[in-house]
C-alpha cells in the first residue's frame, strides 16, 4: 500500500513538472511543411519534434513524403543573445537529433526512405502575447535507398529552410 502511494505521488509530480515547462505547437512552412511541438526544459533547452510532409511543389513535383525530425536544442547557446529593449524577445537556437521518412514518387518502383542524423539551427521572435515566429534550417544526412540501392543521403542539406508560426503555452 505504501509503495503504491509513493509511486502515485511520483507519477503525479512528474506530470505536474512536465506540464509546468514551456511548450509551443505550430507549423513550419518551406519545402517541407512541418507540424512541430517544442517542449522546454527550463529557459536554456528544448526538445523539438516535427512531423514533416513533403508537398508536391517545385522542386518536389511528382513527390509526396512523410517524415519526422527530433532534435534537442540549446537556446541562446554560448550566452549570445540579441540586444532588444522593446516588447517581446529574440532568441536563437541550435541542436542535434535524428530524422527519418519515406518519399512516394509517381513511379512506385522509385519510392525511397531516408534516415540519419539531423541538425537544427534558427532564430525566433517571441511576442509579448503567446505567439512566436521563427526561421529554421533542419539539415539531415544519413542513408537512403534510392533505386533500391543503399546510399548516402545528402538531399536534406539542400535547403529545408522554413518559416514557423507557433502558439506558446505557459
Amino acid at each position: 500500500m505504501k509503495k503504491s502511494i509513493l509511486v502515485s505521488i511520483f507519477v503525479l509530480g512528474s506530470i505536474v513538472a512536465a506540464w509546468a515547462q514551456p511548450r509551443a505547437i505550430g507549423i513550419n512552412i518551406g519545402p517541407w511543411t512541418s507540424f512541430s511541438y517544442q517542449h522546454g526544459f527550463g529557459s536554456a533547452n528544448m526538445l523539438d519534434v516535427a512531423a514533416n510532409v513533403i508537398t508536391p511543389i517545385p522542386p518536389f513535383t511528382g513527390r509526396f513524403g512523410l517524415g519526422g525530425h527530433v532534435t534537442y536544442d540549446w537556446i541562446d547557446p554560448f550566452g549570445a543573445t540579441f540586444p532588444w529593449d522593446k516588447k517581446g524577445e529574440w532568441h536563437w537556437y541550435m541542436g542535434v537529433g535524428g530524422s527519418a521518412g519515406y518519399v512516394f514518387e509517381h513511379d512506385a518502383a522509385k519510392n525511397w526512405f531516408y534516415a540519419g542524423a539531423a541538425g537544427h539551427i534558427g532564430f525566433e521572435y517571441d511576442f509579448w502575447f503567446p505567439f512566436q515566429l521563427s526561421v529554421d534550417w533542419r539539415p539531415s544526412i544519413g542513408i537512403n535507398n534510392v533505386d533500391n540501392k543503399i546510399g548516402f543521403n545528402d538531399y536534406g542539406l539542400w535547403g529545408p529552410i522554413s518559416i514557423g508560426v507557433r502558439y506558446r503555452f505557459h
